[in-house]
């Protein structure tokens, strides 16, 4: 659309009684909270745009063309924060409805209606628990490192290797057999590449990945997806393992075999308990504090939705877990950890088996799980079954039953009789896991999907502050491309043409201007480019770059982000922050030859 150049000014508002027309000399857009005209110095014309659109951007207007300009005075009105200690505002409560940071926002690829949904759905790990890196992953990487040692034989210098939290990113690709961690683009073209921790030449990467007819799949068994939190460890883990072997011949595997082992470690940790009970001990240390998830499931509830729970973690390990994170209780606190959470969820289910748990042909047996013993109890596909020598179905203790049922195994198919889903795409689910929670659940059963991406908070902020920056990059790259298009042409003239002498002196000129003023907006471009990384406060990551970006393309894992899911955002409870009826619409998509018609 275009601005008009006579002001005009109007607000819209879904809390205000009636909708309302006001004529002023500025312009002011504002969905979904009725607000007041911005007041600034001087005779600059500004556009407002807040609410619905989560944020509150402030632009001048360049009167003489009517453009819209980036303004780095704008900024955004914060919701409470979601934090602990503090007292979170939540859409239901009487301070909700107000704007929210684009940090918090729910972002959408697909169209969905709230109003069509009867049931919502949450994994655990990451996703209702955040755990924090530093703490937890720093125990996985110290507790596999102590299995390759003790278990797997492995040399005991690994036991002074120590972990950097910060250095591994989602969506990166391990390839086994050569020992290469790779990012890459949408279409599976390799644009960062590292050996271990030494980066690959542009030479090496498209000898490598890039001279195959068929393209590569990067897929299993030769490659590994670092596609889930869980797993940045490991792949810092495997960069140290092969820059040791590279540095210690035959003290180690090769690469595959030491990839290998690392699952295998992992694993064990897993299994021997160890990390859950350091979790057990002191939830505080490694899960961050969310004082808006009850507040969520509670407006869930009374909205009329069912809540339900799918996890791999067992009973006893989830009851520690949502205790923390519910009632702020620890196993060993003040207050004994108890099960008042289970009010908030008609159905739990422990020990799912995810991705298999999503399989309708999927045959496992369910179990009902006895809350204060831990005891398994046989069901017959979710119905109770008396026990030898008595007649009656064994219950819950404590009317537990009546709150929520808990149920150890078993599919998709159970869960959906317990919860009367009549339609697969009744039900959302929440998780972090693009393959164990998204793309099984979207693919195979058409369920709605919601992705938790904790990076996209920092990411989404970043690229509002490099706005104005990022637009004078994109600017500087049309010049560069003008100019090289004029270069082509005249020396075409030259190669092709018949021009006479005293026109080939006058062509040969302006090819020296051409050449330098393009030199010029290269340098500059260049300049720009460093300026911005420079920034200690406005960089993504140093290594790897931004999250859904590899270069000018979207990266892989956001490919993967805009194909199975159908919402996502970077913490479960920014749920809250909307009301439980909304209807997300996805933005328009831009085909190129769009993107300079069409103004955004």
């Amino acid at each position: 659309m275009r601005i008009p150049r006579k002001p005009v000014s109007f607000c819209l508002s879904h809390f205000s009684p009636e909708f309302s027309f006001t004529f002023s000399s500025r312009v002011q857009f504002s969905f979904g909270i009725l607000c007041k005209p911005h007041r600034s110095p001087g005779k600059r014309k500004r556009i407002h745009a807040a609410g619905a659109s989560q944020f509150c951007a402030s632009y001048p207007m360049d009167e003489s063309h009517g453009t819209v300009v980036g303004d780095k005075s704008s900024n955004f009105l914060h919701m409470a924060s979601n934090d602990g200690g503090h007292k979170p505002c939540i859409w239901s409560s009487p301070e909700g409805g107000r704007r929210i940071d684009i940090g918090k926002r729910i972002f959408c690829n697909r169209s969905l209606n709230m109003k069509s949904i009867v049931a919502v759905g949450f994994d655990m790990d990451y996703t209702l628990a955040q755990y924090k890196p530093e703490t937890f992953e720093s125990l996985a990487y110290e507790g596999t490192i102590r299995k390759l040692v003790y278990d797997l034989g492995y040399p005991h210098e690994l036991l002074n290797w120590s972990f950097d939290w910060k250095y591994m990113v989602r969506g990166l690709v391990l390839d086994k057999k050569r020992g290469n961690i790779l990012k890459m683009d949408r279409h599976k073209y390799v644009k960062v590449a590292y050996h271990g921790f030494k980066e690959l030449s542009k030479e090496e990467k498209v000898g490598t990945y890039g001279n195959t007819l068929v393209r590569d799949a990067f897929d299993e068994p030769d490659y590994a997806l670092i596609d889930t939190l869980f797993s940045l460890a490991e792949a810092y883990l495997f960069a140290q393992l092969v820059d040791f072997h590279d540095r210690n011949l035959g003290k180690v595997p090769d690469y595959s075999r030491m990839y290998k082992d690392v699952r295998a470690a992992v694993d064990l940790c897993h299994r021997d308990g160890t990390l859950k009970q350091m979790v057990a001990k002191d939830p505080k240390r490694y899960i961050n504090e969310d004082t808006a998830i009850v507040p969520m499931l509670k407006m869930l509830k009374d909205s009329g939705r069912s809540t339900f729970l799918v996890t791999n973690s067992l009973w006893d390990y989830t009851n520690i877990v949502m205790n923390f994170l519910c009632e702020s209780r620890t196993v060993n606190g003040s207050n004994k950890c108890n099960f008042d959470w289970l009010r908030f969820f008609d159905v739990v289910i422990t020990g799912s088996t995810k991705p298999g748990f999503f399989h309708e042909d999927n045959r496992a047996n369910l179990f009902e799980v006895e809350p204060e013993s831990g005891m398994l109890l046989n069901t017959d596909n979710g119905s109770p079954i008396p026990q030898v020598g008595s007649t009656a179905p064994r219950l819950s203790v404590n009317g537990l039953n009546k709150m929520c049922r808990v149920f150890q195994g078993g599919s998709v198919g159970h869960l959906h009789k317990l919860l009367s889903i009549e339609s697969s795409s009744q039900v959302l689910y929440v998780g972090d896991h693009i393959y164990g929670d998204i793309l099984r659940s979207k693919k195979v059963l058409g369920w709605r999907t919601m992705l938790v991406v904790p990076e996209l908070e920092r990411e989404v902020e970043l690229l509002w502050e490099l706005r104005d920056t990022r637009k004078e990059l994109r600017l500087l790259r049309e010049q560069r491309d003008l100019i090289e298009d004029k270069i082509h042409r005249l020396k075409w003239s030259l190669k092709f043409e018949d021009v006479k002498v005293d026109v080939k002196q006058k062509i040969f000129s302006a090819l020296d201007e051409l050449e330098s003023q393009r030199e010029h907006v290269r340098s500059t471009h260049q300049q720009a480019q460093r300026e911005c990384h420079q920034k200690p406060k406005l960089q993504f990551h140093k290594i790897w770059g931004q999250l859904m970006k590899t270069g000018y393309q979207n990266s892989r894992f956001a490919h993967q982000v805009e194909r199975f899911a159908c919402l996502y955002t970077s913490q479960v409870s920014n749920l809250s922050l909307y009301s439980p009826d909304k209807y997300y619409r996805p933005s328009e998509d831009f085909m190129p030859h769009e993107f300079h018609i069409i103004p955004f």
